[in-house]
């Protein structure tokens, strides 16, 4: 045997015996359960309200969803400039209203006079919301509209900014306030904004995985060490495939599922994806078309 075949072989003895070693002392550790996420069956969260049916987060986007009989809304909330939490995905208004310029620069009451469905091109090609009254919705105004959701809250605001560094404990006083512990998920793509906002909740409220957080846990699953993951989310919203990487594997939804993680997946629009997800044990889908979603919904409840 050769020199280097017998430095191989000590190496990957070294390395089998540190897993071996590790796999005994350390015990997986699993998440606690929370009440938001305690249900039977797969659920259907609409997508801002269900964009391709009605304006995007707009109260007739989350009526026409509700009337559907979705399980939730999946929203994202960004702070305007009297620090009101307001129901918006983009930074700025072009996209989907009749006014220009960032959001942060506007009140709430500037914001109301503007006509949220604007924009929206329904179905059938048509401009049917423009002139409709569609408005900006409050965070407080959904919650309370809808007292039965689940609402998975994403953070937008980076926490490099005035706005982003007063969302997190704005935002748990606004859940605090109302009594909505138990029927939110609070997430952000940047990681610091969910840490931020446990700061105040003391894990009281179900947490979503930032990017960092899913990277940490798809290279745990994907190597020999998963057993020494400590995941610090309570649930997985991610797409099927980010970047060379397939995050929709029955093997790793079982992963997640083992550490009392569900995952849910997003933004599916079509039966045939969101029936393959569903059978390889997905907890959630997030979609703009909560028709289709809850056609195919019948067949899991």
């Amino acid at each position: 045997m050769g020199k280097k075949t017998k430095v191989a072989l000590t190496i990957a003895a070294a390395g089998v015996a540190a897993w071996a070693g590790s796999k005994a002392v350390a015990k997986p550790q699993v998440r606690p359960e929370k009440e938001a996420l305690q249900y039977g069956h797969p659920i259907v969260l609409a997508h801002r309200g269900g964009s391709h049916l009605a304006p995007e987060n707009t109260m007739a986007a989350f009526k026409k969803a509700a009337e559907l009989g979705v399980h939730g809304f999946e929203i994202d909330i960004r702070l305007t400039k009297d620090e009101e939490i307001i129901v918006f995905h983009d930074d700025t208004l072009n996209r989907t209203t009749d006014g220009t310029g960032r959001v942060a620069d506007f009140t709430l009451r500037e914001l109301k006079k503007l006509d949220f469905g604007y924009r929206f091109i329904d179905l059938d090609g048509e401009l049917s919301y423009r002139g409709q009254g569609e408005t900006v919705v409050t965070l407080k105004e959904l919650l309370n509209e809808f007292p039965q959701m689940l609402v998975n809250i994403d953070i937008k605001d980076s926490p490099d900014t005035y706005e982003g560094s007063l969302t997190p404990s704005k935002l748990w006083r606004l859940i605090e306030e109302l009594g909505a512990e138990n029927r939110v998920v609070v997430t952000s793509f940047y990681d610091e904004q969910t840490d931020r906002f446990n700061l105040y909740a003391q894990n009281n409220v179900a947490l979503g995985a930032g990017e960092n957080e899913v990277r940490k846990a798809f290279a745990s699953y994907s190597s020999q060490f998963g057993h020494l993951y400590k995941p610090r989310a309570d649930v997985f919203q991610i797409p099927p495939k980010h970047s060379v990487f397939s995050l929709d594997s029955e093997g790793f939804i079982k992963f997640l599922a083992g550490l009392n993680i569900p995952v849910h997946y997003w933004t599916i629009n079509d039966q045939s994806t969101m029936e393959k997800l569903l059978k390889a044990g997905a907890k959630g889908i997030v979609t703009d078309r909560p028709d289709i979603a809850m056609e195919l919904m019948s067949e899991y409840q």
